[in-house]
């Protein structure tokens, strides 16, 4: 009972974090259960079966709020499940940390750009609809492998190349729900099939994910409120803050200053 209430208090504030800027439940999540000792690809697994969950609450009070761009929804969740299927394919194969310094890199690109467009107050545009596709692909890729890539990546190029920073919040919250259910069902894929050899624990891991759910569910109705009623300059500065939080913590990694 312990857990459930630690994980659920986890899983309310990462979920507040994620819905109003659009990434970081997967980070904060899979952070604390690998501190907890639960190895990489279960981690991975049990934010994103959490995930199926808080994001659909998400992702319905994105769309209440009228924060979803309905153009851009389709290719981003059609590319981000086939990106998100293959990467948990993969993460069940190979050791997804060798991607890291390639995220950690991208990360602190966008976040410079994300508040050089703040600080210079440019105006939005639209998100090519083109690259809409191929960027839910690299982005549910990414959130596979790493238990957490899709906001920070989704999020950061939409509002770094310019489009409206409360518009892209929403499509990538509303998308992550199909992402993450794809990627779930490929975990339990792999480990109904017995192609995920490695995968263990997840008995012992049921009052986390419990209260990662809890707690995400609690704080999800919050999202489209927050993203709705923050200005656009603030809301842009906070995005780009976090995203370079994110690519620090990333090289702090890499660099073996943190677990």
């Amino acid at each position: 009972m312990a857990d459930f209430l630690l994980f659920a208090v986890v899983g309310f504030l990462a979920q507040l974090v994620d819905g109003a800027l659009g990434m970081a439940y997967g980070v904060i999540s899979s952070t604390v259960l690998l501190s907890f000792g639960v190895p990489p690809a279960t981690a991975s697994a049990s934010v994103h079966a959490a995930e199926v969950f808080t994001t659909a609450a998400s992702a319905g009070s994105h769309a209440v709020h009228r924060n979803v761009n309905w153009k851009l929804f389709a290719p981003l969740a059609l590319g981000g499940v086939t990106g998100g299927m293959l990467g948990a394919f993969v993460l069940t194969s190979i050791d997804g940390e060798l991607i890291r310094p390639w995220i950690a890199g991208y990360l602190a690109v966008m976040g410079g750009l994300i508040l050089w467009r703040a600080w210079r107050g440019v105006r939005p545009r639209p998100f090519p609809m083109a690259a809409t596709g191929p960027l839910g692909l690299v982005a549910g890729f990414l959130d596979a492998i790493g238990g957490g890539g899709w906001g920070p990546t989704a999020s950061s190029a939409m509002v770094g190349a310019g489009a409206d920073t409360r518009l892209s919040i929403g499509t990538v919250n509303a998308a992550e729900f199909f992402v993450t259910a794809a990627i779930s069902a490929t975990f339990l894929a792999a480990l109904l099939t017995g192609h995920w050899e490695q995968a263990e624990g997840f008995a012992h891991h049921a009052w986390a994910v419990g209260g990662l759910i809890v707690g995400g569910l609690l704080a999800a109705p919050l999202a489209g409120w927050v993203v709705k009623t923050v200005p656009l300059r603030p809301l842009t500065w906070a995005v780009g803050v976090l995203v370079l939080a994110l690519a620090g913590y990333q090289a702090a990694r890499l660099w073996g200053l943190v677990g």
